[in-house]
């Protein structure tokens, strides 16, 4: 299942994430996983929670994001929630782009039951027809 929190800079996306994720490390019996761009959530997650800062590693577009990802569920099956903090910016702003990671990390989660959280700043009005599935 994946679920897309959008809006306009300011409107408590991260926030809203953040509590999200608190949550899933409370209720979890297995891993959380954060994948944010830069450390901006380091003291505000669980210690319970893998977090994990894209630039590390070099992920700068949607396909290497992907690959990221895929990477994390293969290499540990007992993740059961996945965040990712402004997705699109990871994916280089790339609208069209950022759809088609959008629709095969949706198939991905379906696949493997796991729980995927992303937020994007996209202005609700602008939201694509494949953002819009996942609101």
């Amino acid at each position: 299942m994946l679920k897309l929190i959008i809006g306009v800079k300011g409107t408590g996306k991260t926030k809203a994430l953040i509590n999200l994720v608190n949550t899933a490390a409370d209720n979890s019996n297995g891993a959380v996983v954060c994948i944010e761009k830069g450390v901006k959530l380091r003291y505000d997650v669980k210690y319970r929670v893998r977090l994990i800062d894209t630039e590390e590693y070099f992920v700068s577009d949607a396909q290497a994001l992907y690959g990221f990802v895929a990477g994390i569920f293969a290499s540990n099956h007992d993740v059961t929630d996945l965040f990712i903090d402004s997705a699109l910016k990871i994916c280089g702003n790339d609208a069209a782009a950022f759809d088609k990671f959008a629709d095969e990390v949706a198939a991905l989660s379906d696949k493997l039951g796991v729980k995927i959280t992303m937020t994007s700043s996209i202005p609700v009005e602008d939201a694509s027809e494949t953002v819009k599935k996942y609101l």
